[in-house]
């Protein structure tokens, strides 16, 4: 949330932050998107026009907003210094701290994409956060470990966010403890994965699973329709 007094040009950067003033008593709730509207300068309809299911979208909209902002501030840090795996640590770190002020409206957001009509929305979310990860740390797999890299950092960062909302401790020190055994365990599984393409006799195992998956989101290649399958 700005500091600032001074509302952003953008109707919906303004609804988003007047959002935030009522989302920690009400939720991502209709009288949430109701006031946020009026605090906007906007009318119903109009913000409607821009979030047609309204507080859902908006929700989604301050998600995206978080993602923004984090790729901005990875992209002004000087990252060449540290391990790959640290690089993964900071800008998960960065994606929490970034919302820090604002942790009541993620909690809600939580709640909100648990519930079974909208747990797509949020799978889709999380999705998004781990590409927008792997992208800025200059990720550029084409194959299956583009998207078992999304896959694994989804869940890291999932369970990472839970933690965090529950975390007292002083600056989340807890937090970023349990990100680490985290991070240490998908190196693990990554490690093993590169002996299992080096080993002559398992490695045709892996033809299959790569292929699809190259089919399913491969960069710069058209995507095959899959039944069920979100498109991200």
């Amino acid at each position: 949330m700005s500091d600032s007094t001074e509302q952003p040009a953008d109707p919906k950067a303004r609804l988003i932050e007047a959002a935030l003033m009522h989302v920690p008593f009400d939720g991502w709730s209709e009288a949430s998107f109701r006031a946020a509207s009026a605090d906007a300068g906007l009318t119903t309809a109009e913000a409607r026009a821009l979030f047609p299911r309204g507080a859902v979208d908006l929700a989604l909209a301050f998600h995206a907003q978080g993602n923004a902002a984090m790729v901005t501030r990875l992209r002004a840090t000087e990252l060449t210094a540290l391990r790959y795996s640290d690089r993964v640590a900071l800008a998960i770190r960065t994606r929490l701290d970034l919302v820090e002020h604002d942790k009541e409206a993620v909690r809600r957001g939580v709640t909100l994409f648990a519930l079974p009509v909208y747990a797509a929305d949020g799978a889709k979310a999380l999705w998004q956060t781990a590409d927008a990860i792997w992208t800025a740390l200059g990720d550029t797999s084409d194959d299956l470990n583009w998207y078992t890299k999304r896959a694994t950092l989804s869940g890291v960062y999932s369970s990472t966010l839970l933690y965090w909302l529950g975390d007292q401790s002083m600056d989340h020190a807890a937090t970023w403890a349990f990100l680490d055994r985290r991070i240490d365990d998908v190196m693990r599984i990554e490690t093993a994965k590169k002996k299992l393409r080096e080993n002559r006799v398992l490695k045709p195992f892996l033809a299959g699973p790569e292929w699809l998956a190259s089919r399913i989101r491969a960069p710069g290649a058209a995507p095959v329709d899959l039944p069920g399958r979100w498109r991200g």
